[in-house]
């Protein structure tokens, strides 16, 4: 079965990565943002709050029209999907089991993984990525200042590369070969990332697997029609998110409007 109408969520601007990569592969194809930005970040809330925030979500998107549904977030995607397939009868797919299969592609032995506390916390890429490869060898590493950086649009700023190398510490002394992007925010620091870490390290992208993985899926228009249509939906606008916003994507967000979830 093919599909038409995308929609994807996220606690704020780290699902516009996936979203561009969406926009990059099936751009004829109409999809619904929504950004929860009024009620970021996840990665440091309880596992009950993320679920009952993602079911908020994820049911303003089916009243949007939508036939399949993307978990951007991390968080969510560690701690709410089975009670997202369980209430929305469509497909619902999250960024771990993607990026956890593109990171395993790699051919590595040793993988590092950062993500938000509670996607650390939840060990579903550590369960994800054994279940794959029994043998592999993961580290792990939370980074909770990562995401307010990035929102901020420090990617690659003097006080972030001196936050990650800290954090690196770790991985890096234990001579991992791939590391793992386990939050839609951290592409954004890719540049800063690569350098910290060196030529021999891998990075994976799950935003970019996990919009492979759904480009395979949709039945796009004509590509001699019209672009689809993209309707962003925040919490919270705010016009640095617009700004952050425009450059992740690489041209002006049309179609923006403010949504109260019953917050």
């Amino acid at each position: 079965m093919k599909y038409h109408r995308i929609g994807v969520f996220d606690s704020g601007i780290g699902g516009l990565t996936v979203l561009h990569d969406l926009l990059r592969l099936i751009p004829h194809t109409d999809m619904v943002y929504l950004g929860d930005c009024a009620r970021l970040p996840y990665g440091t809330k309880s596992k009950k709050t993320v679920i009952r925030y993602s079911l908020q979500c994820a049911e303003f998107l089916v009243s949007k029209g939508i036939d399949i549904m993307v978990v951007a977030c991390n968080t969510a995607s560690a701690h709410a999907i089975p009670t997202l397939e369980k209430e929305f009868a469509m497909p619902v797919f999250g960024v771990i089991e993607a990026g956890s299969q593109a990171a395993v592609k790699t051919g590595a032995e040793r993988i590092g993984v950062i993500a938000t506390p509670a996607t650390i916390k939840s060990g579903a890429y550590e369960t994800t990525l054994k279940k794959i490869n029994p043998n592999l060898k993961i580290y792990i590493k939370a980074c909770p200042l990562f995401v307010p950086l990035v929102e901020e649009g420090l990617f690659d700023d003097e006080v972030t590369e001196i936050v990650a190398r800290r954090y690196f510490d770790s991985l890096i002394n234990s001579d991992i070969q791939t590391l793992l992007l386990g939050c839609t925010h951290y592409p954004l620091m890719n540049g800063l990332l690569a350098r910290i870490m060196g030529p021999d390290v891998t990075i994976v992208d799950s935003a970019l697997s996990i919009a492979s993985t759904i480009a395979g899926m949709v039945e796009t228009r004509d590509r001699k029609s019209k672009s689809g249509i993209v309707e962003y939906y925040l919490t919270d606008i705010s016009p640095r998110f617009i700004e952050l916003g425009n450059l992740i994507l690489g041209h002006e967000m049309e179609y923006v409007y403010e949504v109260d979830l019953g917050v």
